[in-house]
């Protein structure tokens, strides 16, 4: 994939206060054309993890959208309908399909599968556009903004649950982000570093999967005596009394 990204400055009108910036500082009006990317090559292949990192103001979003649009069956989780219904019946997945992703994304706790969206915080909302737009089966997933709203314990885990369910689901991903503690945990496949200076970086990482973070998932019944639960972004598991 090529990806080229520019935008031309608009005319503008010159206004009392744009005229005392530009006698502050002695300069005028940008004109002409920015260039985010000239024919920049992004090794895209079909379910690949791919990371769009850098500053604020480098250009990553631009370049992710850049490429979403070339995308097929491309899911953007910041255009998804919310809908109302509780979190449980949300999703258009079996039952236990649905409450993994839930969990995968940091929204495994009971109270939280029975609220809708509206009553969920603004993390919470952005963890559960995450699961609806897995539960969608698409070929790719548009992430912008990634862990951005998250705690940086959880962003961790939500990262590597992301990559977990991206190996087992074969869904791509794209997702851009300034958070670069995510990497060693999101393991993405194409890592694409951007730079205030306007330059850009591709490189393709051979992706090696590391052990889980996450406490192993038992087949057995629970312990009847299990008086508590310990929570790890709303992932949850119990725990039995001690004699």
């Amino acid at each position: 994939m090529q990806l080229s990204v520019a935008y031309d400055f608009l005319p503008k009108a010159r206004s009392v206060q744009a005229s005392q910036v530009m006698d502050h500082f002695g300069i005028g009006f940008e004109t002409g054309r920015h260039v985010i990317a000239d024919r920049l090559e992004l090794p895209l292949q079909p379910g690949d993890v791919v990371a769009f990192v850098g500053p604020s103001g480098s250009g990553k979003s631009s370049l992710m959208r850049a490429a979403a649009e070339q995308l097929e069956h491309a899911v953007w989780t910041d255009r998804l309908d919310l809908g109302d219904r509780m979190l449980v019946d949300a999703l258009p997945t079996p039952f236990n399909e649905s409450l993994s992703l839930l969990a995968s994304c940091g929204l495994g706790e009971a109270q939280l599968l029975l609220r809708t969206p509206g009553e969920l915080s603004d993390g919470q909302r952005y963890r559960f556009r995450l699961a609806l737009g897995l539960s969608q089966k698409p070929r790719w997933m548009i992430a912008d903004e990634f862990t951005a709203a998250l705690d940086r314990t959880l962003a961790h885990v939500i990262a590597f649950n992301l990559r977990k369910v991206a190996t087992r689901t074969v869904i791509g991903c794209l997702v851009a982000t300034t958070h670069e503690d995510i990497l060693d945990d999101l393991q993405p496949d194409v890592l694409v570093q951007c730079r205030l200076d306007g330059t850009q970086s591709v490189t393709r990482q051979n992706v090696k999967k590391k052990p889980s973070v996450l406490p192993p998932i038992s087949s057995s019944r629970p312990d009847r005596h299990a008086t508590g639960r310990i929570l790890l972004g709303g992932i949850t598991a119990a725990i039995g009394c001690r004699s």
